[in-house]
């Protein structure tokens, strides 16, 4: 079976040790290669002729704890909050909350999507709000008037096992 390359590859592992191999100028086996001369130049200097890991050097995680994922979850039905709204008033409580993280726990508990409401839902004050485009929710007018605090919203039971509010 032969080497799987990437698109944009110009060496194999078989040229990149002919390469190492080689006496011949820089000019000299770009030109009988077909590649570019830094090309010829990189593989020099590097002491192995297999290819560098590619990804993240320092890969980081955006999964939640159980306790952040239940104040995730007892935060969006307190306040049915959409989704970008909820991102802007969680993350000063979980730091590396993404957007990505916080939709797939909120579709893992089935509550990606807010429910058709009609009737009294009131324009109340919130960090996410702004002049075009109140926040709309349903929220005592205590809560209202100091925005939305994550801690405070978490008194399920599950929260409470977690270890939150």
């Amino acid at each position: 079976m032969g080497q799987v390359r990437h698109g944009c590859a110009t060496t194999t592992h078989a040229v990149r040790a002919a390469i190492h191999r080689s006496q011949a100028s820089l000019s000299t086996l770009s030109r009988e290669l077909g590649i570019n001369p830094k090309t010829v130049a990189k593989w020099r200097k590097r002491a192995t002729v297999e290819d560098l890991k590619t990804g993240p050097k320092a890969p980081h995680t955006t999964t939640l704890f159980e306790a952040e994922e239940a104040t995730v979850v007892a935060f969006r039905r307190h306040t049915l909050l959409p989704l970008d709204d909820c991102l802007y008033a969680l993350q000063p409580s979980i730091p590396y909350l993404t957007r990505s993280a916080l939709h797939r726990c909120l579709q893992r508990h089935g509550i990606s999507r807010l429910p058709d409401v009609e009737g009294d839902m009131t324009p109340v004050f919130h960090p996410a709000a702004t002049k075009d485009r109140p926040v709309l929710s349903r929220m005592s007018a205590g809560e209202a008037t100091g925005g939305v605090n994550p801690a405070r919203c978490c008194s399920s039971p599950a929260a409470n096992a977690a270890g939150v509010a």
